[in-house]
């Protein structure tokens, strides 16, 4: 008997090792569906929005760095895919899309629900084909696959439902090899440029980020040779930080002082596998050398001198025995001595005052980093949350970091907190949520009872778009249309099936934290923390002091006042 297109595409799919598929269900979906029902080695994790469903894939690539596979019926059910394949794409994680289309005889008729996929996909996936002939299924597949594989990106194919029911041409996956895993680096010639470069130079700072995962060891090495202190972008935090002498924490938005300084009064700054996008935190009297496996991405961001395309491990083993062992130790001492005192001056605002409202949201993140699992995973929300997890969540190689940190989506920690626990079914996922990133996704609190996902949700709630806030207040605004009327999330949490704690105060904090941990089962603590917090980037540009000179008058002028004295309150006196 013949297989069908639909079954043909679960073979191909378990064959490149895919265990399980995000999406929701619908009648353009069924043969697929259907096909996973039948079969014990694969599952349908069924989500209450597509959206989510891509977060969630997404979040499984980013820890497991393989394929993850998410699918939406045909018009409204794709489209909703959208924007979570915009974060995996833009995150470099590779997933697939399984975007299931109108009835073939019906495409171009302006048929019910019609939509053109293989355009709308176009800026968010390196490929995205319809499949229109049985003939086609398994080979677009596979190159779809290839290519998220190959690109670290996102792959859409398109599949109408009445092609899945047709009979299969092709019987059997065709690519039966395992995933290549080659080495790049640059030419001796240019590792003998790359070594006389640092070795002439003094004061050198180094800027990593994710493209330093796996290559740990080499980082520290060259550093320790180099005398460097090492400045890390965020999503090469969990890569980086840990078990490491020269670290000196972050820069940019959401880092601190120390990073900051570390990179500009270096004489050369070596950027290895990072991206890093604000320029305004960049030297521009420093020479600067970069390090990335993709040559496009040479010289993006900033006026470089010595440009190189090799991945990061074998380019720094490769340049070690042609380093030289740097003399001068002064940069980096001062760099260290500096980042103490940041660190201190962060760890400062981070008490938990018994019995004080609202709540630090500084100490609730030092209290999650003290009571998490050694190899916890953490999502967080964009917003004032990512801001915590930046600086107060500690990494030691075990520990995992998910958030939407290239497009900078709303809602992202719960969807991403399900594709965690559901491909770590034995770790300890902890959600740090915002209200605002919570209530526009909330139906997937509903999704962690469905599937019996133990994760915590940890909501820092001040009923507000606080970073929007922060952001209006910086450029001279009075900050408008921000505030949230938002329910008791606890008895929302508990409607739904689980466990609902809430923290007023400081004290009450550890102790529902801690419950919640231990619970078996999903959970979710409500901490009511300030709205009038301030998170100071490492650097205040005068255009931001006379933005908050300008919002301070406004506020008084048009009767807000009273907030001016809560802010001063809040940030200043304390």
């Amino acid at each position: 008997m013949a297989k069908r297109v639909a079954e043909l595409l679960v073979d191909v799919l378990l064959e490149a090792g895919v265990q399980r598929i995000y999406g929701v269900p619908g009648d353009s979906l069924n043969g697929i569906t259907d096909s996973i029902r039948t079969r014990d080695n694969i599952q349908w994790v069924g989500v209450r929005h597509e959206e989510a469903a891509a977060f969630a894939a997404g979040a499984e690539a980013h820890l497991t760095g393989k394929l993850a596979v998410c699918a939406g019926s045909c018009g409204p059910g794709n489209l909703h895919l959208i924007n979570g394949l915009y974060d995996c794409q833009r995150s470099r994680v590779p997933v697939l899309a399984i975007a299931a289309q109108v009835p073939s005889a019906e495409i171009g008729s302006g048929y019910f629900q019609e939509t053109h996929p293989e355009h709308l996909f176009a800026q968010c996936s390196h490929y995205c084909e319809l499949v229109s002939q049985a003939e086609q299924m398994p080979r677009v597949l596979e190159i779809a696959i290839q290519t998220a594989i190959s690109r670290r990106g996102v792959s859409v194919v398109v599949v109408p439902g009445d092609v899945a029911l047709r009979d299969a041409v092709e019987q059997q996956p065709r690519l039966l090899f395992a995933e290549p895993k080659p080495t790049v680096c640059p030419s001796d010639q240019e590792l003998d440029v790359l070594a006389e470069v640092l070795n002439r130079s003094k004061k050198i700072t180094i800027l990593g980020g994710a493209g330093c995962a796996g290559a740990h060891d080499e980082l520290i090495e060259v550093a320790n040779r180099l005398q460097a202190p090492i400045v890390h972008a965020f999503r090469g935090k969990e890569f980086i930080e840990y078990d490491n002498p020269f670290d000196v924490g972050m820069t940019g938005l959401l880092g601190f002082s120390s990073g900051y300084r570390a990179m500009m009064s270096c004489d050369t700054l070596l950027m290895i596998g990072t991206d890093f996008p604000y320029r305004q935190f960049l030297p521009r009297d420093a020479t600067v050398v970069q390090i990335d496996l993709r040559g496009e991405q040479l010289g993006r961001r900033s006026k470089v001198d010595f440009g190189f395309v090799g991945d990061t491990k074998a380019t720094l083993r490769a340049l070690l025995p042609r380093l030289e062992p740097n003399r001068y130790q002064t940069h980096l001492k001062e760099s260290l001595e500096h980042y103490r005192h940041a660190r201190e001056g962060l760890d400062e605002l981070a008490s938990g005052d018994s019995g004080r409202k609202p709540i630090h949201p500084q100490y609730v993140a030092s209290v999650i980093d003290r009571l998490a699992s050694e190899d916890a995973i953490f999502t967080f929300d964009v917003g004032t949350p990512v801001i915590w997890a930046a600086r107060y969540l500690r990494m030691n190689g075990k520990r995992r970091l998910v958030g939407s940190l290239t497009h900078g989506s709303m809602a992202n920690a719960l969807p991403q907190a399900v594709g965690a626990q559901v491909s770590h079914s034995g770790r300890q996922v902890i959600s740090m949520s915002g209200d605002g990133g919570l209530a526009m996704l909330m139906g997937e609190l509903l999704t962690l009872r469905q599937h019996d996902l133990p994760v915590k949700v940890i909501v820092f709630k001040n009923d507000s778009l606080a970073f929007v806030e922060l952001e209006m207040k910086s450029a001279g605004f009075v900050d408008f249309a921000t505030n949230l009327r938002n329910p008791d999330f606890t008895k929302i949490a508990e409607g739904a099936g689980l466990l609902g704690l809430r923290a007023e105060t400081a004290d009450q904090v550890e102790p529902m934290i801690a419950q919640a941990l231990k619970h078996n089962g999903p959970a979710l603590v409500e901490v009511l923390v300030s709205r009038q917090e301030l998170s100071m980037p490492p650097t205040i540009t005068y255009d931001e002091a006379r933005g908050f000179g300008i919002f301070m008058l406004k506020a008084v002028l048009s009767g807000r006042g009273d907030e001016i004295v809560d802010l001063a309150r809040v940030n200043l006196l304390r």
